[in-house]
């Protein structure tokens, strides 16, 4: 597999990846991003798949990726995605790009009466390719990406063409590719919203019922500092404290740094990053 993909994390391979890129007439594209451990989804990699070769984009590594708008926006391309809702809204997030001519494989099938959807059902159905799906919670974050998770990166492209192909044919023998086009203008158009707070949410945590009402106030409170502060360090709400370590510190009597870090509480890492910020909310 290793031959029909390059990375691409520095100028110098850009460079050569750019005109197999602007060149072709049909290109696969896919991205892996974090919505796990990130409060922002974050961009980890763009595949792009021209057919004889899959181009793996590292946005991590500060590249000019400015040509890639010129592309998307080009009519005489066309760009097929896989449920390409999220990559369209996280790409026009972080890059401003905007999007014309594109056919999603998801959508597809979805309007050919396919009960089952996913990339590796449609392969295995319609190519009688075997995709094997074992590293969606990769750690796409991190670097460098090692071959394991590149070959998977790869393929998720390596057959959309082809898969791509099968469907239009379907579409056009069952006169829907009208009602196909209008599905994919209408995934162009898709934006990227940033998180709100649900300011009723905490009423819904297990053992809520259970609190007096100081000590809904208390949890009421913790949990809005939580939303805040997975915004401004961009980390996930678990990350920065369970639902059940906020229920425990609603209820605890007399806290201080050494009794949040009792059992089952905070850990001591917690309590040295928010323990005298908890002990406010808390006090109040």
């Amino acid at each position: 597999m290793k031959n029909r993909w390059t990375l691409v994390d520095t100028p110098s391979k850009l460079k050569k990846a750019e005109n197999p890129i602007r060149t072709a007439a049909i290109i696969a594209f896919d991205t892996e991003y974090d919505s796990f451990r990130y409060f922002r989804d974050k961009l980890c990699l763009i595949q792009v798949q021209t057919g004889e070769k899959t181009w793996l984009i590292d946005p991590l590594a500060g590249l000019d990726l400015t040509f890639l708008s010129e592309i998307l926006n080009n009519q005489a391309v066309l760009k097929i995605f896989h449920a390409g809702d999220n990559d369209i809204r996280i790409l026009k997030r972080d890059y401003a790009f905007t999007f014309r001519n594109i056919f999603d494989t998801h959508r597809a099938a979805s309007l050919l009466g396919c009960r089952h959807l996913s990339l590796a059902t449609l392969l295995e159905s319609y190519l009688k390719v075997i995709l094997v799906k074992k590293m969606q919670r990769s750690r796409w974050d991190l670097r460098p990406l090692s071959e394991e998770q590149l070959d998977y990166a790869a393929l998720d492209t390596a057959h959309l063409i082809g898969l791509y192909r099968r469907l239009d044919g379907e579409l056009r023998e069952k006169g829907l590719e009208k009602q196909a086009q209008q599905l994919f203008v209408g995934m162009t158009e898709v934006v990227w919203q940033p998180k709100t707070l649900d300011r009723l949410a905490h009423r819904r945590l297990p053992r809520y019922a259970m609190l007096t009402p100081e000590q809904k106030d208390h949890l009421r409170r913790l949990f809005h500092w939580r939303f805040e502060k997975a915004q401004e360090t961009n980390c996930a709400l678990f990350m920065i404290i369970a639902d059940r370590q906020l229920i425990d510190l609603s209820r605890l009597e007399n806290p201080s740094l050494e009794t949040m870090n009792g059992p089952g509480l905070l850990s001591p890492e917690q309590v040295h990053r928010f323990g005298r910020e908890l002990l406010t909310i808390l006090g109040s």
